[in-house]
């Protein structure tokens, strides 16, 4: 099933996988927190991965056009939050060798990018897929098709179209294009030889900060990691 995304200012997915060569799932992480700083508290993995992603954005001018003229110069004003819009392909019937329970999946992902009662407001999100590059955003809106039923009315396939909007600010934005910036959130899976103090210097440019990370991903033991073992790399101060 194809996924397009439009997104000004979100990136490229990254497409990955872990070190047995299996693809991951793109994964929705919602958090309470508009820094993202707090642990996910709901996700949503897509049950078949986006065959095909397109990136678009769009940048406002100024076409103020003096009298008398037949053309205008554009002056450019700012580029436009983008939205990014995914397609969900979720099937029951087993026809591809496992069987989602539809209505479950649907309510998975309405429990991670809807309204918190808690925050009073939806979730702050990130897209996450493949080397796990993290990306920004909140839901805009949603569409659930489903397209195919049991006789007793229980949905076997269902089609879930999500519109989401960037939601990097000036800071975050300029972030994210240094991709190793320690100002944001970074999530890794484990590789075989990878260490930890390795990894905090590539993330943070101090290895010294391996405790600390080791804390929030509450590792007793940061030198006997396993590979495919997904860390969360909050951001810190050096």
């Amino acid at each position: 099933m194809g996924t397009a995304i439009g997104a000004g200012g979100l990136g490229s997915l990254n497409v990955g996988g872990t070190p047995n060569g299996t693809l991951e799932k793109l994964t929705i992480l919602a958090h309470a927190k508009a820094d993202y700083s707090d642990r996910p508290i709901a996700r949503f993995a897509a049950f078949v991965n986006p065959s095909e992603i397109t990136l678009a954005y769009e940048i406002e001018y100024d076409a103020a056009q003096g009298a008398g003229t037949t053309n205008s110069r554009m002056e450019f004003k700012k580029v436009k939050p983008g939205d990014m819009t995914l397609t969900f392909f979720i099937d029951g019937t087993g026809a591809n060798g496992h069987k989602a329970d539809v209505q479950a999946e649907v309510e998975n992902f309405q429990k991670a990018s809807s309204y918190n009662g808690d925050i009073h407001r939806t979730n702050y999100l990130e897209i996450v897929w493949g080397t796990l590059q993290v990306k920004r955003c909140v839901l805009k809106s949603a569409s659930i098709a489903y397209k195919l039923f049991r006789p007793d009315g229980v949905p076997l396939r269902a089609v879930i179209t999500a519109v989401f909007t960037d939601n990097s600010d000036d800071r975050t934005r300029v972030a994210m294009a240094q991709d190793q910036s320690p100002d944001l959130t970074h999530r890794r899976i484990v590789k075989a030889g990878d260490r930890l103090p390795a990894l905090c210097n590539a993330i943070y440019g101090n290895p010294h900060l391996f405790l600390r990370v080791a804390e929030a991903n509450g590792l007793d033991d940061f030198r006997q990691i396993a590979p495919g073992t997904e860390l969360f790399f909050p951001p810190l101060e050096k």
